[in-house]
């Protein structure tokens, strides 16, 4: 009987699990998680956090079928030969991971496990599609709409089932699973603790919520900050704690049932999203230096004048404009940040300040519980204006705006920024513009309790414009 080692990492799941399924058909199932090399693991220190949790919580799902995870650390080829020793396994199945060192790694080991007589296989469980999706002419294809048609008419193959498992029978030398929290810093993530349950099972049940009612008017309420239209699923589709395609199928069905057509038009707005995040995984595939460089040559030369100052005020959500500061608030302390928020955000960053996006992107990587290498690099060339199919350069988001529009009460500002909980509409959305007599009713001392802009708007766009100008002139 064959015994096979599977190599867990983003798919901490046993439902729509390739790889654990095909060892699971083939005899027994021997699940190892190794703790990455340091310059391997293209998570942030908050997504380690989120992941050693949500690992400790699937060891717990492998513990009630009688199958035990097997924990080491180091390096991958070394910790799989002593697995494989101790086991006897002759097999390894892996789902593959995208990321330009991750694909290095897997290669490597593939060759070298094979090398020795090893039967090595791996499997697309992280994404809709197979990623070689190509236009007419062949190449990758650099236009979003145009993939989102080709996505549209592909068929997304069915999840599988939670298969049954047989385990060794015997234990085997792990790693303590609270090994992972002191390795990922949890101390330093105390603040996320009561706001995150980890695991395959709060997974689905968070999308069943969803799904029952903000799925059917997503697409009206997606951008209204204060709705709570979020799905909240970004953190266990980042761990890999629920599937992508059993999502895609479950939403199909969904649409299918319904008559209405305001909420198929919402379903299929969530299922661009999610079409949104293959596409960045095949912008990386394809240009893998798109994570550090940017795709369009010429930003290679883009005169970025942002300072460190300015660089910690928006970190810390202290730069005087309210609809900035909480998202970056929300981001320090839950780990994760509006998607509407997040690109004014990051314009604010890229565009007001004109500090590189590059140091944006590292930002989010080291706070954000659900970064996805794929996703952040791309949602920042986008911003930028950098990257392939990306906003046009003179596309300049204005907080104050973006904060009238998409929380017109105020409501999320309140939430966030407390300072500013007593200021009226239409004020919150720009204190510095308050009276005197307004400000000192709601307890605010401007440059005091809560910060002046620093920028204004109007010269910081011309700025940037002009610095546009410049790239485009070389």
């Amino acid at each position: 009987m064959q015994r096979t080692i599977v190599w867990f990492r983003n798919d901490l799941r046993l439902h729509d699990n390739p790889a654990l399924w095909e060892a699971a058909r083939n005899g027994i199932v021997i699940p190892l998680f190794i703790l990455p090399e340091e310059g391997i693991d293209m998570r942030s220190t908050a997504a380690r956090w989120w992941q050693s949790r949500s690992v400790a919580s699937f060891e717990k799902e492998l513990r009630k079928r009688g199958v035990q995870l097997i924990i080491k650390s180091g390096d991958a080829f070394d910790a799989m030969i002593d697995v494989m020793e101790e086991t006897d396994a002759n097999a390894v199945y892996f789902n593959e991971q995208y990321g330009p060192d991750e694909l290095k790694m897997d290669k490597r080991i593939a060759e070298q496990l094979t090398a020795i007589g090893i039967d090595v296989q791996n499997f697309n469980g992280n994404l809709l599609f197979d990623p070689g999706l190509k236009n007419k002419q062949g190449e990758p294809y650099k236009v979003f709409t145009s993939f989102w048609k080709r996505g549209m008419q592909e068929t997304v193959p069915s999840p599988l089932p939670v298969p049954q498992l047989e385990g060794l029978g015997v234990p085997a030398s792990t790693l303590p699973v609270d090994r992972l929290d002191t390795l990922a810093g949890r101390l330093r993530f105390p603040e996320l603790e009561p706001l995150w349950q980890p695991g395959e099972r709060t997974a689905i049940e968070q999308w069943e919520q969803f799904s029952d009612d903000g799925l059917l008017y997503y697409g009206t309420e997606r951008n209204l900050i204060s709705s709570g239209s979020s799905s909240l699923l970004s953190p266990y589709i980042a761990a890999g704690s629920i599937s992508v395609r059993s999502i895609w199928h479950s939403a199909k069905r969904i649409a299918e049932r319904t008559a209405d057509i305001t909420a198929r038009q919402s379903i299929n707005v969530f299922l661009r999203q999610l079409i949104w995040r293959d596409f960045a995984y095949h912008q990386l595939i394809h240009y893998p230096n798109i994570i550090r460089l940017p795709l369009r040559k010429q930003f290679l030369d883009f005169p970025w004048q942002g300072n460190e100052e300015q660089l910690s005020e928006w970190k810390e959500g202290q730069t005087g404009y309210p609809l900035v500061d909480a998202g970056m608030r929300e981001l320090l302390h839950t780990g994760v940040i509006h998607n509407r928020v997040r690109m004014v955000a990051a314009s604010f960053l890229v565009k007001h300040l004109l500090i590189s996006w590059q140091v944006g992107a590292e930002w989010f990587k080291e706070r954000l519980i659900d970064f996805d290498a794929a996703n952040n690099a791309m949602g920042w060339q986008w911003v930028t204006g950098s990257g392939i199919d990306a906003a046009p350069y003179f596309r300049i988001f204005n907080p104050i705006l973006q904060s009238e529009k998409f929380d017109s009460e105020g409501d999320y500002i309140r939430k966030w920024v407390s300072e500013l909980s007593n200021l009226p509409v239409p004020y919150i959305h720009k204190p510095w513009q308050a009276p005197a007599s307004v400000l000192e009713k709601a307890g605010i001392q401007l440059g005091s309790t809560y910060p002046m802009p620093i920028v204004d708007h109007a010269a910081a766009r011309k700025r940037a414009l002009q610095a546009f100008q410049e790239i485009k002139r070389q």
